[in-house]
């Protein structure tokens, strides 16, 4: 029984994890993900703060750690050059209180 429930609950586990470990590509097509940075906050879909440590990046809500390699990572992106090209429009924030989605209709985006 308690296999049973176990199984169940890792089967179910991956389906609510939110992704906010980052992995930055070299490369377009190995991003599941295209961002943008814009230069001011009322630009962007979603404010970001960068966390210094991984357990800090929980939640859909900004809060993002860049993984040192992709396996780590929740969800791969690339940085382009404009932002017409870009899935997701982001602006980098100072603090974390600041981190928040502006536009909840791409939130689904960084979703796992």
């Amino acid at each position: 029984m308690i296999r049973l429930l176990l199984s169940a609950m890792l089967f179910c586990l991956p389906l609510t994890l939110n992704a906010q470990k980052i992995f930055s590509t070299d490369y377009a097509h190995q991003a599941e993900v295209q961002v943008f940075v814009t230069k001011h906050a009322h630009q962007a879909d979603l404010l970001v703060f960068r966390t210094q440590y991984a357990h800090q990046a929980k939640d859909n809500r900004g809060l993002w750690f860049f993984t040192e390699y992709s396996h780590q990572a929740d969800r791969l992106i690339f940085f382009v050059e404009y932002a017409h090209q870009a899935d997701l429009l982001i602006h980098f924030v100072d603090y974390a209180h600041q981190a928040r989605w502006q536009s909840g209709t791409k939130k689904h985006l960084m979703f796992r």
